[in-house]
Protein backbone atom coordinates (compact mmCIF):
# COMPACT_ATOMS: atom_id res chain seq x y z
CA UNK A 1 0.00 0.00 0.00
CA UNK A 2 2.91 2.43 0.79
CA UNK A 3 4.64 1.70 -2.37
CA UNK A 4 1.61 2.42 -4.56
CA UNK A 5 0.46 5.30 -2.63
CA UNK A 6 4.37 6.58 -3.42
CA UNK A 7 4.00 6.16 -6.70
CA UNK A 8 0.91 7.96 -7.20
CA UNK A 9 1.98 10.66 -5.50
CA UNK A 10 4.88 10.83 -7.68
CA UNK A 11 7.86 9.42 -5.69
CA UNK A 12 10.49 7.82 -7.35
CA UNK A 13 12.72 6.43 -4.25
CA UNK A 14 11.89 3.13 -3.52
CA UNK A 15 9.74 3.12 -0.19
CA UNK A 16 7.65 0.95 1.77
CA UNK A 17 6.87 -0.24 4.72
CA UNK A 18 10.43 -1.25 5.77
CA UNK A 19 11.35 1.57 4.83
CA UNK A 20 9.65 3.66 7.87
CA UNK A 21 10.60 1.38 10.23
CA UNK A 22 14.54 1.69 9.31
CA UNK A 23 13.43 5.39 9.33
CA UNK A 24 12.33 5.29 13.10
CA UNK A 25 14.32 3.17 14.50
CA UNK A 26 17.70 5.00 13.39
CA UNK A 27 15.70 8.28 13.82
CA UNK A 28 15.31 6.75 18.09
CA UNK A 29 18.54 5.30 18.06
CA UNK A 30 20.15 8.94 17.06
CA UNK A 31 18.51 10.60 19.91
CA UNK A 32 20.17 8.00 22.59
CA UNK A 33 17.83 5.29 22.10
CA UNK A 34 19.29 1.40 23.38
CA UNK A 35 18.79 -1.18 20.92
CA UNK A 36 17.03 -3.34 23.39
CA UNK A 37 14.42 -0.88 23.62
CA UNK A 38 14.16 0.02 20.01
CA UNK A 39 14.04 -4.33 19.36
CA UNK A 40 10.83 -4.14 22.22
CA UNK A 41 9.40 -0.95 20.65
CA UNK A 42 9.29 -2.77 16.93
CA UNK A 43 8.67 -6.36 18.45
CA UNK A 44 11.36 -7.91 17.80
CA UNK A 45 12.64 -10.92 19.54
CA UNK A 46 16.14 -10.56 18.87
CA UNK A 47 18.33 -7.35 18.64
CA UNK A 48 20.34 -8.33 15.73
CA UNK A 49 16.71 -8.24 13.77
CA UNK A 50 16.81 -4.51 14.85
CA UNK A 51 19.95 -3.92 13.78
CA UNK A 52 18.81 -4.52 9.98
CA UNK A 53 16.98 -1.44 10.69
CA UNK A 54 19.79 0.75 11.86
CA UNK A 55 20.52 2.88 9.12
CA UNK A 56 23.08 5.32 10.48
CA UNK A 57 26.14 3.78 9.23
CA UNK A 58 24.27 5.21 6.18
CA UNK A 59 24.64 8.63 7.15
CA UNK A 60 28.45 8.11 8.16
CA UNK A 61 29.07 6.59 4.31
CA UNK A 62 27.28 10.13 3.26
CA UNK A 63 29.18 12.18 5.32
CA UNK A 64 32.33 10.71 4.25
CA UNK A 65 31.63 10.56 0.65
CA UNK A 66 30.50 15.12 1.38
CA UNK A 67 33.77 15.51 2.51
CA UNK A 68 35.87 14.51 -0.76
CA UNK A 69 33.86 16.95 -2.15
CA UNK A 70 34.52 19.57 -0.33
Amino acid sequence: MVRRRALAAGIKTQIGNHTFRATGITAYLKNGGTLENAAAMANHASTRTTQLYDRRRDDISLDEVERIYL
